[in-house]
């Protein structure tokens, strides 16, 4: 059974820093793409960060210079660094990967459950 548990978020005034880690386990043959997206209250899910497995990112407009994104393939764990952040990035945080599990042919979408990251003073 594959599962991606993040972990990381919190509470951080503005101008402060979080990193969120994800972790995928389970029984997996290779890991494509890795992701980062949020989900404010009253607002759709979207892209923050994206990472392939050769190295190259992408990131939102209204995170970029301040987002980092990166990942360890062998511990199969994607980070985002978050500094300079602002009340506008108040969400919940889900990563995601494309990924193979062991015994299927085909590369599947996976979820995290979430992290709530707030950003107040």
């Amino acid at each position: 059974q594959v599962q991606l548990v993040e972990s990381g978020g919190g509470f951080v005034q503005p101008g402060g820093s979080l990193r969120l880690s994800c972790a995928a386990s389970g029984s997996i043959v290779s890991i494509n793409v890795m992701g980062w997206y949020r989900q404010a209250p009253g607002k759709q899910r979207e892209l923050v960060a994206s990472i392939i497995s050769g190295g190259r990112t992408n990131y939102a407009d209204s995170v970029k210079g301040r987002f980092t994104i990166s990942r360890d393939n062998a511990k199969n764990t994607v980070y985002l660094q978050m500094n300079s952040l602002k009340p506008e990035d108040t969400a919940v945080y889900y990563c995601n990967a494309n990924l193979r599990p062991s015994g299927r042919l085909v590369f599947d979408l996976y979820w995290g459950q979430g992290t709530q990251v707030t950003v107040s003073s």
